[in-house]
């Protein structure tokens, strides 16, 4: 099915091929990487926009000695694809196999890890500066989306690199907008024309001869500024100390590879605008590029198709009725989102209160700071962020929010391990990162009620709060429909046992249940990481001869080590058993199994259990019953 692309298993065999075959190769890869998705599920829609472009860089660029520095990763699977691991795309995103995203340890060919947006200009630009410095010939390339481009860490290196002579190309990958007929004709002829050396050597030449009579070079000047603005937006990245080149269509080879072939020979910082489309080549992806961006497993044939039984609801609903329900309610609230309406569940949010929706964009400091400006005008912010997005507003949430104590509310979305995304995207750290900084508190709801409830809690307090909850369904508890609030501050018995306690922080709460049933153990819903229910745990651990803390986040500085410290305060001696994720990074692969590899399944609970105390004091006959009959 797939004849010329099954020749390629590196860079070096396609940049042995006629450029005449160069389409038909990115027709099979296309194709390809659309089977490929379609098997494992993954993301679609960038990537089959991104299969010319791919190609040419490859072809043109000696990678991987010139490296390729991709931002995000979400378009890099037809760079796998060419770079060898043609053969294991079956395994994509699965326990053991190819990661989503580029890794430096899994081929030579990902310079660069990455999957947090907005990396590659700085990462690109320190690479090619190291060569300079090294003595080494070869090129330093970024690629980076439109999105990627609000960042400011994006312009703080367009900063840098505009004063640094080195080797970079900037590519950025515009697929927010598409080029008609005319005007791509136009622009192609355009942009060979400013990437080759005439163009070059007469600006040059020009800028010497008419720097002896300053008011021509000036008004030179202003009439290149004016020529190239007329059908580029070229003014603000020349200002950057940039050459800007483009637009230019990046699905069209025969523009886009004598551009690249002629920025090679260019000195100094070049920044190259192709233009492309998300689905490119794929009509159902291409007319709904969001519902594909994503996508689990499907037939190409029948694209995405709704299930027949309905699934369990998500936290991420939750948090979306939620949203809005209380948005009815106080006229306050506000909801904030940077660029991720969808993942967050706030699309119904936005079309019922678009007055108070604001999505600011790949800019999750702007994003912290511009809720801290809201909440002290007296509105009610909303930020909701996945917990492996809101490190990115640490600085700002520290001195911008809990300095100033001012009332804004973080929904932590993807709070611990998130499945197939692997370690760049798993919530581990927020309860450690967060429950250190003064004013601030931290709930972890058990379910999905409790996800609701506590929302309520958290935007009732006059200072910031975060609600954290892990990507997915929980344990199908059913919503109410009012807003009522659990107390602040405040856990629950929910089974009463003896021996041994275990105190669950979040949705790991049932399966502490199950390994209690065969235990005869106490459980305790803890409900907040901050302020601890001290009351609740100083009783329980006056009642109890060891206690288990168990949580889905980091165990070093997390939940377990608060409930430590306050025994500890209280010159309480206990043997404590810390529970939670270890301290490594969590590779891709099924969430449940990913957890029972961390022993934070019902079976891994009971064992670890076992393991540490063995058998229990005689005084404790039932719990010494049942510990004697799981072994």
């Amino acid at each position: 099915m797939y004849p010329l692309l099954e020749t390629i298993n590196s860079p070096s065999d396609m940049r042995l091929l006629p450029r005449a075959q160069l389409k038909t190769l990115a027709d099979e890869l296309r194709a390809y990487l659309l089977h490929s998705v379609s098997q494992t599920g993954g993301h679609l829609s960038s990537n089959l926009g991104t299969v010319e472009l791919t190609v040419a860089l490859h072809y043109v660029f000696n990678t991987p000695d010139d490296r390729l520095v991709w931002d995000v990763g979400h378009q890099t699977y037809p760079h796998k694809i060419l770079t060898g691991r043609r053969e294991r795309m079956g395994s994509l995103r699965q326990l053991g196999g190819l990661s989503g995203f580029p890794r430096r340890d899994e081929s030579e060919y990902d310079t660069f890890g990455t999957a947090h947006s907005s990396t590659s200009i700085s990462a690109a630009l320190g690479m090619a500066m190291a060569a300079k410095q090294k003595g080494e010939d070869r090129h330093a390339v970024a690629i980076i989306g439109d999105g990627a481009m609000s960042a400011g860490m994006a312009f703080e290196a367009l900063n840098n690199a505009g004063v640094c002579d080195c080797k970079l190309l900037v590519v950025l990958n515009d697929n927010d907008m598409s080029i008609s007929p005319p005007v791509g004709a136009l622009n192609r002829y355009l942009a060979q024309l400013m990437s080759g050396q005439f163009y070059a050597s007469a600006k040059s030449v020009g800028k010497q001869v008419l720097k002896v009579a300053p008011p021509l070079f000036e008004l030179a000047k202003r009439l290149e500024t004016h020529a190239k603005g007329m059908v580029v937006p070229a003014t603000l990245f020349e200002n950057f100390g940039f050459n800007y080149i483009g637009p230019i269509d990046g699905h069209d080879l025969e523009s886009l590879i004598p551009t690249l072939e002629n920025i090679k020979h260019l000195q100094g910082p070049q920044f190259l605008h192709v233009v492309t489309k998300k689905g490119q080549g794929y009509k159902l992806a291409e007319a709904d590029p969001v519902a594909y961006h994503g996508p689990g497993k499907f037939d190409p044939a029948m694209g995405l198709q709704k299930s027949a039984a309905p699934a369990k609801q998500t936290f991420t609903q939750v948090f979306g009725h939620w949203l809005c329900d209380m948005a009815e309610k106080d006229s306050r609230l506000v909801g904030i989102t940077p660029a991720m309406r969808e993942g967050s569940g706030m699309v119904e949010f936005h079309q019922r209160f678009p007055d108070r929706y604001y999505d600011v964009g790949i800019a999750e400091q702007h994003a912290v700071t511009f809720a801290a400006g809201m909440a002290c005008e007296g509105l009610k912010p909303v930020v909701a962020i996945y917990s492996t997005f809101l490190q990115r507003g640490y600085d700002q949430l520290i001195h911008d929010v809990a300095l100033q104590n001012l009332p804004v509310v973080f929904a932590l979305d993807r709070a611990g391990l998130v499945g197939a995304d692997g370690a760049t995207h798993a919530g581990a750290y927020d309860i450690p990162f967060l429950r250190c900084i003064p004013n601030i508190s931290v709930a972890c709801p058990a379910d999905e009620n409790e996800c609701r409830m506590l929302l309520s809690s958290a935007f009732e307090q006059n200072h910031p709060v975060a609600v954290r909850y892990p990507r997915g369904a929980g344990a199908g508890v059913a919503t109410q429909a009012n807003l009522d609030a659990l107390p602040f501050g405040k856990g629950e018995v929910r089974r009463q046992g003896t021996g041994v306690a275990i105190l669950a922080f979040g949705t790991l709460l049932y399966p502490a249940l199950q390994a209690a049933e065969k235990l005869g153990a106490t459980v305790v819903n803890m409900r907040w990481a901050k302020p601890l229910d001290t009351e609740l745990l100083l009783q329980v651990a006056a009642s109890h001869n060891m206690l288990v803390t168990v949580e889905e986040g980091a165990v070093m500085g997390g939940a377990g080590s608060a409930v430590a410290e306050a025994l500890s305060a209280a010159s309480v001696s206990k043997p404590v058993l810390h529970l939670g994720l270890r301290d490594e990074f969590i590779e891709h692969g099924d969430p449940a199994r990913l957890l029972a590899l961390q022993g934070l399944d019902a079976a891994g609970i009971e064992k670890a259990i076992l393991d540490r105390f063995g058998v229990l004091p005689a005084s404790v006959e039932p719990a010494k019953r049942a510990l004697k009959s799981v072994a």
